[in-house]
């Protein structure tokens, strides 16, 4: 199964670190497959959001090691970019993320 562009970037990773570095230093945190890569993320920035990114690294988060009675299981293995961009271009996926959680009902409405 070929990746395309469409799936090498899952979303923006929304934790208070991955906001923190997005508003203060002006990197982006993004969820990306497992098996891509810097050129492809690249192409895929390029492409998908038409910018430019000036660093790319990659982190991988392992899956934990549970039990399930007498079986152990493995998580699943998770790929995390974190892009700094070029001068003067920004993305704000925090924003929308921050919209959509907004969007979302509470139990208490």
């Amino acid at each position: 199964m070929a990746i395309t562009l469409f799936d090498i970037i899952k979303g923006p990773r929304i934790t208070e670190k991955a906001y923190r570095l997005n508003q203060v230093v002006k990197k982006l945190v993004l969820e990306v497959h497992p098996k891509a890569n810097k050129p492809l993320i690249e192409e895929a920035l390029k492409k998908l959001f038409n910018v430019e990114a000036e660093k790319i690294g990659i982190v991988v988060l392992k899956g934990k090691k549970r039990r399930a009675g007498k079986f152990f299981t493995m998580g699943k293995l998770r790929k995390k970019a974190i892009i700094t961009l070029k001068k003067g271009q920004s993305i704000n996926l925090m924003d929308m993320a921050e919209v959509q959680a907004e969007a979302v009902p509470t139990a208490e409405e």
